[in-house]
C-alpha cells in the first residue's frame, strides 16, 4: 500500500506531514515521538519517499531552499500529489533501503556515539548524490550520549542544505530540550484497539478471536502485537496464569523452577511480567466492573479466582511484580530477581 495510507490510525500526524508537503514548508528537522510500533519509522520512510518521488510525490524543498529547477513562485515548486507513488526508481530504492541519500543512524550497541554523529556531519558536508532532498532518519534518538547530543545540536543550529533530519524517539523528555526546541514535533499515539484488531485480521491473517485477545494486551503497538502472534503468546499467557494459580501450593523447588523458566528468555521477560500484572489487575477489576477486564476470553476463570483471594493480597502481588520490573531495568541479576519474586508471590 503506497503512501501514508499504510500508517494506521495516525490521522493527525499524517495530515500535518501531507500539509507540509503540499505547502512546501518542510522544516529542516522533525521529531517523531510515541511508543514502539505505532508507525514512526514507516512515516519517516514514506516522508522521504514523498520528498523524492519522481512521479511528483512532493517536489517541495524546505523553506530555506528550493529545487534547482523550481522558482519560488512557480507552480512547479508545489507538490503534485500528497503521497509517494511507490513505483518509481527513487521510491523503490528508499523502500528497499538502497537509496544513497536516505541515511539511517541507529544505536551502536546501547548508544548513538559521537563518532557516528561526526561521520554523519562529514557525509552531510557533501552534496546529495541523486536525491532532490536528502533525508536522515535517526532511530532511537534518545540513545545519543551527551557528546553525541551536543555534536548533533551544532548540526541543528547550522542545518545542511537540501537535507531533512528526522529524529525518532519515545518521548521528548528523553532528548536534550535544546534539540527538541529546534525540531517540529509530531506525536504518534498508540493505535486504537479497533484499528489494531482490524489490521491484524485483514492485513496479517489472524482470526478475529486471536486478534481481540492480542489487541487487549498489545498496548496500541503493531510490532508488539505481531511479535505476540509470532511467538504464540496466547499459549504462554495461559501457562503463566496456570503457574500463578498454583503458586501457593507449589514446593520451593517448583517455585524456583518457575523463576528459572521465566529467566530463560530475556526477550520476553517484561512481556511475561506484564501478563502476570494484567491477570492480577483483572482479578481486582473483575470484582467491580467485569466489562473492563483485559483477558476477556478468560472471564469465567477470573470470576472463579476472585472468590479465592483478597484485594489487599492482589495489590501486594502487583507491587511485588512492579518492584521486580524496576530492579531488572536497573540491571540486577535476572534469575535471582525472578526467583525472589516468585517466592514472595507464593507467600502473599
Amino acid at each position: 500500500m503506497p503512501g501514508f495510507a499504510s500508517i494506521i490510525d495516525q490521522d493527525r500526524s499524517v495530515r500535518i506531514l501531507t500539509t507540509l508537503l503540499y505547502n512546501g514548508t518542510i522544516p529542516h528537522a522533525l521529531l517523531f515521538t510515541g511508543i514502539e510500533g505505532v508507525g514512526k519509522e514507516s512515516a519517516a520512510a514514506e516522508f522521504a519517499m514523498a520528498c523524492n518521488c519522481a512521479m511528483g510525490g512532493s517536489g517541495a524543498s524546505p523553506e530555506r531552499g528550493h529545487s534547482r529547477t523550481a522558482q519560488p513562485h512557480d507552480d512547479t515548486s508545489r507538490p503534485k500529489t500528497r503521497i509517494p507513488c511507490g513505483n518509481c526508481k527513487s521510491c523503490r530504492k528508499i523502500e528497499t533501503g538502497n537509496h544513497p541519500d536516505i541515511i539511517r543512524v541507529k544505536p551502536f550497541g546501547l548508544f548513538i556515539k559521537i563518532g557516528q554523529i561526526r561521520a554523519l556531519c562529514q557525509t552531510l558536508a557533501l552534496k546529495p548524490y541523486e536525491a532532490r532532498m536528502r533525508v536522515v532518519i535517526i532511530s532511537d534518538a534518545h540513545t545519543m550520549n551527551p557528546a553525541a547530543g551536543n555534536a548533533f545540536l551544532k548540526m541543528l543550529e547550522e542545518p545542511p542544505v537540501r537535507t531533512i533530519l528526522i529524529l525518532v524517539a519515545p518521548h521528548t523528555s528523553d532528548l536534550l530540550p535544546t534539540i527538541v526546541s529546534r525540531c517540529q514535533h509530531l506525536r504518534f499515539k498508540p493505535i486504537s484497539k479497533k484499528f489494531l484488531a482490524a489490521a491484524l485480521v485483514h492485513d496479517h491473517g489472524l482470526d478475529a478471536g486471536e486478534a481481540e485477545i492480542i489487541t487487549a494486551m498489545a498496548g496500541g503497538s503493531m510490532s508488539r502485537a505481531l511479535r505476540m502472534h509470532r511467538t504464540q503468546w496466547i499459549n504462554r499467557r495461559n501457562w503463566l496464569i496456570s503457574e500463578m494459580e498454583s503458586l501457593s501450593t507449589g514446593s520451593v523447588n517448583r517455585l524456583l523452577a518457575f523463576g528459572e523458566q521465566l529467566a530463560k528468555n530475556k526477550d520476553t521477560i517484561q512481556e511475561s511480567l506484564e501478563v502476570m500484572n494484567s491477570w492480577l489487575r483483572d482479578l481486582i477489576v473483575g470484582k467491580l466492573n467485569p466489562e473492563k477486564v483485559i483477558n476477556r476470553d478468560l472471564i469465567q476463570k477470573i470470576q472463579r479466582a476472585i472468590q479465592k483471594v483478597s484485594t489487599a493480597s492482589l495489590l501486594e502481588k502487583i507491587e511485588t511484580i512492579q518492584t521486580t520490573q524496576n530492579a531488572i531495568q536497573a540491571g540486577t541479576n535476572l534469575r535471582l530477581a525472578l526467583e525472589a519474586m516468585v517466592l514472595k508471590l507464593a507467600r502473599v
